[in-house]
């Protein structure tokens, strides 16, 4: 039942407030419209549209909106629900504006500048587009932080996940460890071979002086 109630409700609300604008956007031309047969026919149309779509889907509105509340009575405690029934009250408020001066203006009592229909009509363009991103968004309220907190545990990792990479990184820092201590006694092993060599090589070096110079006396003492 919910969901074909909320269609009903998005349906008067297109329907009342389409109408507001098409309504003040012809009040605006009929406000400087010369010709008195086109005012007339402007003054029909505007009757037309309030009592056949705009009073009739503000009253859909109304009625569907009071149902989903009572389907949904938590939403009593959202704030932007608040917000969307400050501006519906709004609306009723410059309904009533425009209907009251079009009625006048047709009766003849009072004349409309064109000034005034287009403020009219950017009033309710602006509470319109509030209603839809209060709507949609939900900017605020107690939904708005159970989806942030929800957003936030999210992107969070799990416990499990996290002991899962502390081993990885310990064996990393064992490895890191035992690859700095060979990279930090390999110079001392490669100059304890050097040396050995060295020592090696001043030995026979030694050892064929020492032959050499033998043989020397050798020939000496046989001379």
């Amino acid at each position: 039942m919910v969901p074909w109630v909320l269609v009903f409700h998005l349906i008067g609300l297109v329907f009342w407030l389409g109408s507001l604008l098409v309504v003040t956007q012809v009040l605006a031309i009929h406000s400087e419209e010369p010709s008195t047969q086109a005012r007339a026919a402007l003054g029909r149309l505007e009757m037309k549209l309030f009592k056949g779509l705009a009073h009739p889907g503000a009253a859909l509105m109304v009625i569907t909106g009071a149902i989903l509340i009572g389907e949904n009575p938590h939403y009593l405690r959202e704030h932007w629900l608040h917000a969307k029934l400050l501006l519906v009250a709004i609306l009723i408020v410059l309904d009533l504006r425009v209907y009251l001066r079009t009625s006048a203006h047709l009766a003849g009592r009072a004349e409309l500048r064109r000034r005034e229909c287009m403020v009219l009509h950017g009033a309710i363009s602006l509470v319109f587009f509030g209603i839809l991103i209060l709507v949609l968004l939900k900017p605020f309220g107690a939904g708005a932080s159970t989806r942030l907190r929800s957003h936030s545990s999210s992107r969070q990792p799990s416990p499990g996940a996290v002991q899962d990479v502390v081993p990885d990184r310990r064996m990393m820092g064992r490895d890191s460890g035992a690859f700095s201590l060979a990279a930090h006694y390999r110079p001392a092993h490669t100059a304890r071979l050097n040396k050995t060599r060295v020592r090696s090589t001043l030995s026979a070096k030694r050892e064929r002086t020492g032959v050499s110079s033998f043989g020397g006396t050798l020939d000496e003492d046989h001379g």
